[in-house]
Protein backbone atom coordinates (compact mmCIF):
# COMPACT_ATOMS: atom_id res chain seq x y z
CA UNK A 1 0.00 0.00 0.00
CA UNK A 2 2.82 2.40 0.89
CA UNK A 3 4.38 1.72 -2.50
CA UNK A 4 1.11 2.58 -4.19
CA UNK A 5 0.94 5.85 -2.27
CA UNK A 6 4.47 6.76 -3.26
CA UNK A 7 3.69 6.13 -6.91
CA UNK A 8 0.56 8.28 -6.71
CA UNK A 9 2.35 11.20 -5.07
CA UNK A 10 5.32 11.26 -7.45
CA UNK A 11 5.33 13.27 -10.70
CA UNK A 12 1.88 14.48 -11.79
CA UNK A 13 0.05 12.53 -14.47
CA UNK A 14 -0.10 14.36 -17.79
CA UNK A 15 -3.18 13.74 -19.90
CA UNK A 16 -2.95 13.49 -23.69
CA UNK A 17 -5.04 16.63 -24.14
CA UNK A 18 -5.16 20.23 -23.06
CA UNK A 19 -7.95 21.67 -20.95
CA UNK A 20 -9.85 24.93 -21.10
CA UNK A 21 -13.33 26.10 -20.17
CA UNK A 22 -14.49 27.07 -23.67
CA UNK A 23 -13.41 26.08 -27.17
CA UNK A 24 -14.48 28.57 -29.84
CA UNK A 25 -14.34 27.16 -33.37
CA UNK A 26 -13.58 29.78 -36.01
CA UNK A 27 -11.60 33.04 -36.01
CA UNK A 28 -13.82 35.19 -38.17
CA UNK A 29 -15.86 38.09 -36.83
CA UNK A 30 -18.11 35.81 -34.76
CA UNK A 31 -15.31 33.89 -33.07
CA UNK A 32 -13.36 37.06 -32.34
CA UNK A 33 -16.40 38.80 -30.86
CA UNK A 34 -17.06 35.83 -28.60
CA UNK A 35 -13.41 35.82 -27.53
CA UNK A 36 -13.76 39.50 -26.57
CA UNK A 37 -16.78 38.86 -24.35
CA UNK A 38 -15.30 35.73 -22.77
CA UNK A 39 -12.10 37.60 -21.99
CA UNK A 40 -14.05 40.45 -20.37
CA UNK A 41 -15.67 37.90 -18.09
CA UNK A 42 -12.38 36.21 -17.27
CA UNK A 43 -13.40 32.93 -18.90
CA UNK A 44 -10.53 30.71 -19.97
CA UNK A 45 -10.93 29.85 -23.66
CA UNK A 46 -9.18 29.12 -26.91
CA UNK A 47 -10.12 29.96 -30.51
CA UNK A 48 -9.37 27.22 -33.04
CA UNK A 49 -9.05 28.26 -36.70
CA UNK A 50 -8.51 25.84 -39.59
CA UNK A 51 -6.59 28.44 -41.62
CA UNK A 52 -5.84 32.05 -40.79
CA UNK A 53 -7.76 34.80 -39.06
CA UNK A 54 -10.59 35.83 -41.43
CA UNK A 55 -9.83 32.73 -43.47
CA UNK A 56 -13.02 32.67 -45.56
CA UNK A 57 -12.75 36.37 -46.38
CA UNK A 58 -9.12 35.81 -47.31
CA UNK A 59 -9.39 32.69 -49.47
CA UNK A 60 -13.00 31.96 -50.44
CA UNK A 61 -14.31 35.14 -52.08
CA UNK A 62 -14.06 36.49 -55.62
CA UNK A 63 -11.54 39.22 -56.36
CA UNK A 64 -13.85 42.21 -56.88
CA UNK A 65 -16.20 41.54 -53.97
CA UNK A 66 -16.90 44.33 -51.52
CA UNK A 67 -19.00 44.24 -48.37
CA UNK A 68 -22.70 44.90 -48.84
CA UNK A 69 -22.67 47.07 -45.72
CA UNK A 70 -21.08 50.56 -45.58
CA UNK A 71 -17.85 51.12 -43.70
CA UNK A 72 -19.62 53.04 -40.92
CA UNK A 73 -21.47 49.82 -40.13
CA UNK A 74 -18.25 47.83 -39.71
CA UNK A 75 -17.89 47.56 -35.98
CA UNK A 76 -17.11 44.88 -33.43
CA UNK A 77 -17.08 45.07 -29.62
CA UNK A 78 -14.46 47.66 -28.73
CA UNK A 79 -13.41 48.19 -32.35
CA UNK A 80 -14.84 50.01 -35.38
CA UNK A 81 -13.93 51.42 -38.77
CA UNK A 82 -11.99 54.67 -38.37
CA UNK A 83 -10.93 55.40 -41.94
CA UNK A 84 -11.60 58.35 -44.25
CA UNK A 85 -14.50 56.84 -46.22
CA UNK A 86 -17.38 55.88 -43.90
CA UNK A 87 -19.85 55.69 -46.81
CA UNK A 88 -17.59 53.38 -48.83
CA UNK A 89 -17.56 49.58 -48.97
CA UNK A 90 -14.58 47.48 -47.92
CA UNK A 91 -12.76 45.29 -50.41
CA UNK A 92 -11.83 41.79 -49.30
CA UNK A 93 -8.21 42.72 -48.45
CA UNK A 94 -9.58 45.59 -46.36
CA UNK A 95 -11.95 43.24 -44.53
CA UNK A 96 -9.05 40.89 -43.80
CA UNK A 97 -6.96 43.78 -42.46
CA UNK A 98 -9.89 44.98 -40.34
CA UNK A 99 -10.42 41.58 -38.71
CA UNK A 100 -6.69 40.91 -38.34
CA UNK A 101 -6.29 44.27 -36.62
CA UNK A 102 -9.12 43.36 -34.28
CA UNK A 103 -7.51 40.03 -33.41
CA UNK A 104 -4.24 41.80 -32.63
CA UNK A 105 -6.02 44.36 -30.45
CA UNK A 106 -7.68 41.58 -28.50
CA UNK A 107 -4.53 39.48 -28.19
CA UNK A 108 -7.02 36.68 -28.65
CA UNK A 109 -5.88 33.13 -27.73
CA UNK A 110 -6.02 31.87 -31.32
CA UNK A 111 -4.62 28.64 -32.74
CA UNK A 112 -4.31 29.09 -36.50
CA UNK A 113 -3.74 26.19 -38.91
CA UNK A 114 -5.72 23.97 -36.54
CA UNK A 115 -8.52 21.98 -38.14
CA UNK A 116 -11.22 20.55 -35.90
CA UNK A 117 -11.70 16.87 -36.76
CA UNK A 118 -14.39 15.97 -34.24
CA UNK A 119 -16.37 17.24 -31.29
CA UNK A 120 -17.87 14.59 -29.02
CA UNK A 121 -19.49 14.57 -25.60
CA UNK A 122 -17.09 13.69 -22.80
CA UNK A 123 -17.48 13.51 -19.02
CA UNK A 124 -18.21 17.03 -17.83
CA UNK A 125 -18.23 18.58 -21.29
CA UNK A 126 -16.71 17.88 -24.69
CA UNK A 127 -13.63 16.43 -26.29
CA UNK A 128 -12.39 18.39 -29.31
CA UNK A 129 -10.01 16.52 -31.60
CA UNK A 130 -7.89 18.59 -33.99
CA UNK A 131 -5.01 17.88 -36.33
CA UNK A 132 -2.80 19.69 -33.81
CA UNK A 133 -3.85 17.88 -30.65
CA UNK A 134 -6.91 17.35 -28.48
CA UNK A 135 -8.79 19.56 -26.05
CA UNK A 136 -11.22 18.96 -23.20
CA UNK A 137 -13.68 21.72 -22.37
CA UNK A 138 -16.94 22.41 -20.61
CA UNK A 139 -18.48 24.27 -23.53
CA UNK A 140 -18.07 24.68 -27.29
CA UNK A 141 -19.03 27.71 -29.37
CA UNK A 142 -19.41 26.98 -33.08
CA UNK A 143 -18.45 30.23 -34.83
CA UNK A 144 -17.41 28.74 -38.16
CA UNK A 145 -20.25 30.38 -40.09
CA UNK A 146 -22.99 29.19 -42.40
CA UNK A 147 -21.09 29.32 -45.69
CA UNK A 148 -18.82 26.28 -45.52
CA UNK A 149 -20.11 24.03 -48.31
CA UNK A 150 -21.68 25.09 -51.63
CA UNK A 151 -25.22 23.87 -52.23
CA UNK A 152 -25.41 22.49 -55.77
CA UNK A 153 -28.46 20.74 -57.31
CA UNK A 154 -28.11 17.03 -57.98
CA UNK A 155 -28.60 17.56 -61.71
CA UNK A 156 -25.13 19.13 -61.85
CA UNK A 157 -23.65 15.61 -61.97
CA UNK A 158 -25.53 14.94 -65.23
CA UNK A 159 -24.20 17.94 -67.15
CA UNK A 160 -22.13 17.34 -70.30
CA UNK A 161 -18.44 17.01 -69.52
CA UNK A 162 -17.66 19.66 -72.12
CA UNK A 163 -19.39 22.24 -69.92
CA UNK A 164 -17.36 24.10 -67.33
CA UNK A 165 -19.23 23.99 -64.01
CA UNK A 166 -18.08 25.77 -60.86
CA UNK A 167 -19.42 27.28 -57.65
CA UNK A 168 -19.03 30.82 -56.40
CA UNK A 169 -16.46 29.61 -53.86
CA UNK A 170 -14.16 28.68 -56.76
CA UNK A 171 -14.89 31.74 -58.91
CA UNK A 172 -12.37 34.59 -58.75
CA UNK A 173 -12.74 36.67 -61.94
CA UNK A 174 -14.22 36.40 -65.47
CA UNK A 175 -10.83 35.64 -66.98
CA UNK A 176 -10.88 32.12 -65.56
CA UNK A 177 -14.05 31.30 -67.53
CA UNK A 178 -14.20 29.93 -71.05
CA UNK A 179 -15.16 32.32 -73.81
CA UNK A 180 -18.85 32.10 -74.59
CA UNK A 181 -22.11 32.18 -72.71
CA UNK A 182 -22.42 31.79 -68.95
CA UNK A 183 -25.46 30.55 -67.04
CA UNK A 184 -25.54 32.00 -63.53
CA UNK A 185 -27.90 29.95 -61.36
CA UNK A 186 -29.39 31.99 -58.52
CA UNK A 187 -30.32 35.67 -58.21
CA UNK A 188 -29.46 36.64 -54.64
CA UNK A 189 -26.76 39.24 -53.93
CA UNK A 190 -24.00 36.96 -55.18
CA UNK A 191 -25.82 35.91 -58.34
CA UNK A 192 -26.69 39.41 -59.50
CA UNK A 193 -23.20 40.74 -58.75
CA UNK A 194 -21.53 37.99 -60.75
CA UNK A 195 -24.03 38.29 -63.59
CA UNK A 196 -23.17 41.99 -63.75
CA UNK A 197 -19.41 41.41 -63.68
CA UNK A 198 -19.38 38.59 -66.22
CA UNK A 199 -21.73 40.36 -68.64
CA UNK A 200 -19.43 43.40 -68.56
CA UNK A 201 -16.49 41.13 -69.44
CA UNK A 202 -18.08 40.41 -72.83
CA UNK A 203 -19.52 36.99 -72.03
CA UNK A 204 -23.29 36.83 -72.54
CA UNK A 205 -25.04 35.89 -69.29
CA UNK A 206 -28.30 34.10 -68.64
CA UNK A 207 -29.52 34.41 -65.05
CA UNK A 208 -32.00 32.03 -63.43
CA UNK A 209 -34.36 33.76 -61.03
CA UNK A 210 -36.45 32.27 -58.25
CA UNK A 211 -37.52 33.84 -54.97
CA UNK A 212 -35.44 36.95 -54.34
CA UNK A 213 -35.32 40.13 -52.27
CA UNK A 214 -35.25 43.32 -54.31
CA UNK A 215 -33.66 46.31 -52.59
CA UNK A 216 -32.28 49.70 -53.70
CA UNK A 217 -28.77 50.73 -52.70
CA UNK A 218 -29.99 54.15 -51.54
CA UNK A 219 -33.39 55.51 -50.60
CA UNK A 220 -34.32 59.15 -49.98
CA UNK A 221 -30.67 60.15 -49.92
CA UNK A 222 -29.50 57.53 -47.40
CA UNK A 223 -27.96 54.10 -47.80
CA UNK A 224 -30.55 51.37 -47.41
CA UNK A 225 -28.56 49.98 -44.49
CA UNK A 226 -29.07 53.27 -42.65
CA UNK A 227 -32.81 52.76 -42.96
CA UNK A 228 -32.64 49.15 -41.84
CA UNK A 229 -30.53 49.97 -38.80
CA UNK A 230 -32.09 53.28 -37.74
CA UNK A 231 -35.65 51.95 -38.03
CA UNK A 232 -34.80 48.95 -35.83
CA UNK A 233 -35.44 46.39 -38.57
CA UNK A 234 -32.01 44.80 -38.15
CA UNK A 235 -32.60 44.44 -34.40
CA UNK A 236 -35.76 42.39 -34.91
CA UNK A 237 -35.41 39.28 -32.75
CA UNK A 238 -35.84 35.68 -33.78
CA UNK A 239 -38.58 35.10 -31.21
CA UNK A 240 -40.67 37.88 -32.77
CA UNK A 241 -40.95 36.08 -36.12
CA UNK A 242 -43.83 33.68 -36.84
CA UNK A 243 -41.81 31.43 -39.19
CA UNK A 244 -38.20 31.90 -38.17
CA UNK A 245 -36.94 28.91 -40.17
CA UNK A 246 -38.27 30.43 -43.38
CA UNK A 247 -36.81 33.82 -42.46
CA UNK A 248 -33.42 32.19 -41.95
CA UNK A 249 -33.55 30.65 -45.42
CA UNK A 250 -34.45 33.81 -47.33
CA UNK A 251 -31.87 34.76 -49.99
CA UNK A 252 -29.68 37.77 -49.35
CA UNK A 253 -31.01 41.09 -50.75
CA UNK A 254 -29.95 42.11 -54.25
CA UNK A 255 -27.31 44.61 -53.16
CA UNK A 256 -23.80 45.45 -54.28
CA UNK A 257 -20.99 47.34 -52.62
CA UNK A 258 -19.05 49.43 -55.15
CA UNK A 259 -16.91 52.55 -55.47
CA UNK A 260 -19.94 54.41 -56.81
CA UNK A 261 -23.06 53.20 -54.97
CA UNK A 262 -25.67 51.95 -57.41
CA UNK A 263 -28.80 49.82 -57.36
CA UNK A 264 -28.28 46.40 -58.90
CA UNK A 265 -31.62 44.75 -59.61
CA UNK A 266 -33.06 42.73 -62.47
CA UNK A 267 -33.91 45.91 -64.39
CA UNK A 268 -30.29 47.06 -64.18
CA UNK A 269 -29.12 43.67 -65.43
CA UNK A 270 -31.62 43.74 -68.29
CA UNK A 271 -30.22 47.11 -69.36
CA UNK A 272 -26.80 45.44 -69.63
CA UNK A 273 -28.21 42.66 -71.80
CA UNK A 274 -28.46 39.89 -69.20
CA UNK A 275 -31.15 37.39 -70.17
CA UNK A 276 -33.39 36.45 -67.24
CA UNK A 277 -35.18 33.13 -67.01
CA UNK A 278 -37.12 31.27 -64.34
CA UNK A 279 -35.72 28.99 -61.69
CA UNK A 280 -33.75 25.98 -62.96
CA UNK A 281 -35.98 22.95 -62.39
CA UNK A 282 -34.59 20.12 -64.50
CA UNK A 283 -32.29 18.64 -67.12
CA UNK A 284 -33.54 16.30 -69.82
CA UNK A 285 -31.54 15.10 -72.83
CA UNK A 286 -28.99 17.89 -72.45
CA UNK A 287 -31.77 20.48 -72.27
CA UNK A 288 -32.10 22.67 -69.18
CA UNK A 289 -35.65 23.41 -68.12
CA UNK A 290 -36.74 26.60 -66.39
CA UNK A 291 -39.79 27.33 -64.27
CA UNK A 292 -42.60 29.42 -65.70
CA UNK A 293 -42.90 31.35 -62.43
CA UNK A 294 -40.45 34.16 -63.28
CA UNK A 295 -43.16 36.82 -63.48
CA UNK A 296 -44.76 35.68 -60.22
CA UNK A 297 -41.45 35.76 -58.33
CA UNK A 298 -40.66 39.23 -59.66
CA UNK A 299 -44.12 40.56 -58.84
CA UNK A 300 -43.80 39.25 -55.27
CA UNK A 301 -40.38 40.89 -54.88
CA UNK A 302 -41.72 44.20 -56.23
CA UNK A 303 -44.67 44.07 -53.83
CA UNK A 304 -42.48 43.36 -50.80
CA UNK A 305 -40.12 46.18 -51.75
CA UNK A 306 -43.04 48.61 -51.92
CA UNK A 307 -44.23 47.53 -48.49
CA UNK A 308 -40.75 47.91 -47.04
CA UNK A 309 -40.41 51.45 -48.36
CA UNK A 310 -43.86 52.33 -47.00
CA UNK A 311 -42.72 51.08 -43.60
CA UNK A 312 -39.61 53.25 -43.78
CA UNK A 313 -41.65 56.30 -44.84
CA UNK A 314 -44.06 55.85 -41.94
CA UNK A 315 -41.18 55.47 -39.49
CA UNK A 316 -39.46 58.62 -40.80
CA UNK A 317 -42.68 60.64 -40.56
CA UNK A 318 -43.33 59.41 -37.03
CA UNK A 319 -39.81 60.48 -36.02
CA UNK A 320 -40.18 63.88 -37.70
CA UNK A 321 -37.36 63.22 -40.16
CA UNK A 322 -39.08 64.07 -43.43
CA UNK A 323 -37.48 67.51 -43.64
CA UNK A 324 -34.00 65.95 -43.38
CA UNK A 325 -34.61 63.39 -46.12
CA UNK A 326 -35.28 63.44 -49.83
CA UNK A 327 -38.94 62.95 -50.86
CA UNK A 328 -40.39 59.43 -50.90
CA UNK A 329 -39.92 57.55 -54.15
CA UNK A 330 -41.07 54.32 -55.73
CA UNK A 331 -39.18 52.14 -58.16
CA UNK A 332 -40.58 50.85 -61.46
CA UNK A 333 -41.75 47.23 -61.52
CA UNK A 334 -39.40 44.59 -62.84
CA UNK A 335 -39.52 44.59 -66.63
CA UNK A 336 -39.70 41.13 -68.19
CA UNK A 337 -40.07 39.74 -71.70
CA UNK A 338 -43.60 38.74 -72.65
CA UNK A 339 -42.58 35.08 -73.04
CA UNK A 340 -39.52 34.23 -70.94
CA UNK A 341 -37.43 31.34 -72.14
CA UNK A 342 -38.40 27.97 -70.65
CA UNK A 343 -35.56 25.76 -71.91
CA UNK A 344 -31.98 25.86 -73.11
CA UNK A 345 -30.38 23.19 -75.30
CA UNK A 346 -26.81 22.74 -74.11
CA UNK A 347 -25.91 20.84 -77.29
CA UNK A 348 -26.11 24.10 -79.25
CA UNK A 349 -23.05 25.48 -77.48
CA UNK A 350 -24.75 28.70 -76.41
CA UNK A 351 -23.62 28.12 -72.82
CA UNK A 352 -20.00 27.19 -72.07
CA UNK A 353 -20.00 27.72 -68.30
CA UNK A 354 -22.47 27.22 -65.47
CA UNK A 355 -21.80 29.17 -62.29
CA UNK A 356 -23.73 27.94 -59.27
CA UNK A 357 -24.78 30.87 -57.06
CA UNK A 358 -27.17 28.59 -55.20
CA UNK A 359 -26.00 29.28 -51.68
CA UNK A 360 -24.04 27.51 -48.98
CA UNK A 361 -24.64 25.42 -45.91
CA UNK A 362 -22.64 24.85 -42.74
CA UNK A 363 -20.31 21.87 -42.50
CA UNK A 364 -21.04 19.90 -39.35
CA UNK A 365 -19.44 16.64 -40.48
CA UNK A 366 -17.11 16.84 -37.47
CA UNK A 367 -19.91 17.43 -34.94
CA UNK A 368 -20.76 14.11 -33.29
CA UNK A 369 -23.45 15.43 -30.97
CA UNK A 370 -27.16 14.67 -31.58
CA UNK A 371 -28.18 18.27 -32.36
CA UNK A 372 -28.77 18.16 -36.13
CA UNK A 373 -32.09 17.81 -37.91
CA UNK A 374 -32.69 15.41 -40.80
CA UNK A 375 -31.30 17.97 -43.24
CA UNK A 376 -28.11 18.38 -41.25
CA UNK A 377 -29.02 21.78 -39.82
CA UNK A 378 -28.15 22.70 -36.25
CA UNK A 379 -31.14 22.71 -33.94
CA UNK A 380 -30.84 25.72 -31.66
CA UNK A 381 -32.86 28.39 -29.89
CA UNK A 382 -31.21 31.71 -30.55
CA UNK A 383 -27.77 30.09 -30.70
CA UNK A 384 -28.27 27.80 -27.71
CA UNK A 385 -28.08 24.28 -29.12
CA UNK A 386 -30.09 21.31 -27.92
CA UNK A 387 -27.13 19.91 -25.99
CA UNK A 388 -25.78 21.28 -22.70
CA UNK A 389 -22.87 23.66 -23.16
CA UNK A 390 -23.06 23.82 -26.97
CA UNK A 391 -23.57 27.18 -28.69
CA UNK A 392 -23.53 28.67 -32.19
CA UNK A 393 -22.75 32.19 -33.33
CA UNK A 394 -22.88 34.06 -36.64
CA UNK A 395 -25.70 32.11 -38.34
CA UNK A 396 -28.38 33.91 -40.39
CA UNK A 397 -31.06 35.51 -38.18
CA UNK A 398 -29.68 33.55 -35.25
CA UNK A 399 -30.87 35.96 -32.57
CA UNK A 400 -31.54 39.06 -34.68
CA UNK A 401 -31.96 39.92 -38.31
CA UNK A 402 -28.41 41.32 -38.25
CA UNK A 403 -26.82 38.20 -36.75
CA UNK A 404 -24.77 37.26 -39.82
CA UNK A 405 -23.46 40.81 -40.43
CA UNK A 406 -20.10 41.91 -39.06
CA UNK A 407 -21.72 44.50 -36.80
CA UNK A 408 -24.44 42.06 -35.77
CA UNK A 409 -22.32 39.57 -33.85
CA UNK A 410 -21.64 41.84 -30.87
CA UNK A 411 -25.09 41.71 -29.28
CA UNK A 412 -25.41 37.98 -29.94
CA UNK A 413 -21.96 37.21 -28.53
CA UNK A 414 -22.66 39.24 -25.40
CA UNK A 415 -25.98 37.52 -24.73
CA UNK A 416 -24.64 34.04 -25.44
CA UNK A 417 -21.61 34.66 -23.23
CA UNK A 418 -24.02 35.64 -20.44
CA UNK A 419 -25.82 32.33 -20.91
CA UNK A 420 -22.52 30.47 -21.08
CA UNK A 421 -21.28 32.05 -17.84
CA UNK A 422 -24.44 30.93 -16.11
CA UNK A 423 -23.94 27.43 -17.45
CA UNK A 424 -20.33 27.30 -16.24
CA UNK A 425 -21.35 28.60 -12.83
CA UNK A 426 -23.26 25.38 -12.31
CA UNK A 427 -19.95 23.54 -12.31
CA UNK A 428 -18.21 25.71 -9.72
CA UNK A 429 -18.76 23.13 -6.98
CA UNK A 430 -16.93 20.54 -9.10
CA UNK A 431 -13.69 22.54 -9.25
CA UNK A 432 -10.78 21.17 -7.21
CA UNK A 433 -9.80 23.31 -4.24
CA UNK A 434 -6.20 23.62 -5.41
CA UNK A 435 -4.80 24.60 -8.77
CA UNK A 436 -4.25 21.37 -10.75
CA UNK A 437 -0.68 22.33 -11.30
CA UNK A 438 1.51 23.27 -14.21
CA UNK A 439 2.43 20.41 -16.50
CA UNK A 440 3.62 22.42 -19.47
CA UNK A 441 6.86 21.30 -21.02
CA UNK A 442 8.68 24.52 -20.17
CA UNK A 443 7.19 24.84 -16.70
CA UNK A 444 6.13 28.44 -17.31
CA UNK A 445 2.42 27.89 -17.48
CA UNK A 446 2.11 28.17 -21.25
CA UNK A 447 0.04 25.59 -23.17
CA UNK A 448 -0.79 23.88 -19.91
CA UNK A 449 -1.78 20.24 -19.76
CA UNK A 450 -4.16 19.98 -16.84
CA UNK A 451 -4.06 16.85 -14.71
CA UNK A 452 -7.76 16.86 -13.99
CA UNK A 453 -10.78 19.10 -13.75
CA UNK A 454 -11.40 22.29 -15.72
CA UNK A 455 -10.47 25.92 -15.14
CA UNK A 456 -13.08 27.25 -12.73
CA UNK A 457 -15.02 30.42 -13.16
CA UNK A 458 -14.04 31.69 -9.71
CA UNK A 459 -10.30 31.44 -10.36
CA UNK A 460 -9.85 32.49 -13.96
CA UNK A 461 -6.81 34.62 -13.25
CA UNK A 462 -3.80 35.05 -15.51
CA UNK A 463 -1.96 32.13 -13.94
CA UNK A 464 -4.73 29.74 -14.94
CA UNK A 465 -5.14 30.87 -18.54
CA UNK A 466 -4.14 28.81 -21.54
CA UNK A 467 -1.76 30.97 -23.59
CA UNK A 468 -1.70 30.18 -27.29
CA UNK A 469 0.35 31.40 -30.19
CA UNK A 470 -0.16 31.11 -33.93
CA UNK A 471 0.98 27.79 -35.27
CA UNK A 472 1.43 26.37 -31.78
Amino acid sequence: MNGDLRRQSSSPRVLPYRVTAVVVIGAGQAGLAMSHHLDRRGIDHVVLERGEVANAWRHERWDSLRLLTPNWQCRLPGFRYAGPDPEGFMTMPEVVDFLHGYAQKLSAPIHTATRVLSVRPAPGGYRVVTDAGDWRCRTVVIASGACNLPVVPALATSLPTSLHSLTTRDYRHPGQLAEGGVLVVGASATGVQLADEIQRSGRPVTLTVGEHVRMPRRYRGRDIQWWMEASGLLDQRFDEIDDIERARRLPSPQLMGSETPATLDLNALAALGVQRVGRLVGLRDHTLQFSGSLAAHCAAADLKLGRLLETFDAWASHRGLDSELAPPERFPPTRLPASPRLSLDLARGEIRTILWATGFRPDYSWLHVPVLDRKGRLKHHGGVAEAPGLYALGLPFMRRRKSSFIHGVDDDARELSDHLVGYLAGYSHDCPANDPGDSSEDGKGENRLAQGGFPCRNRMDASARVVLTEGD
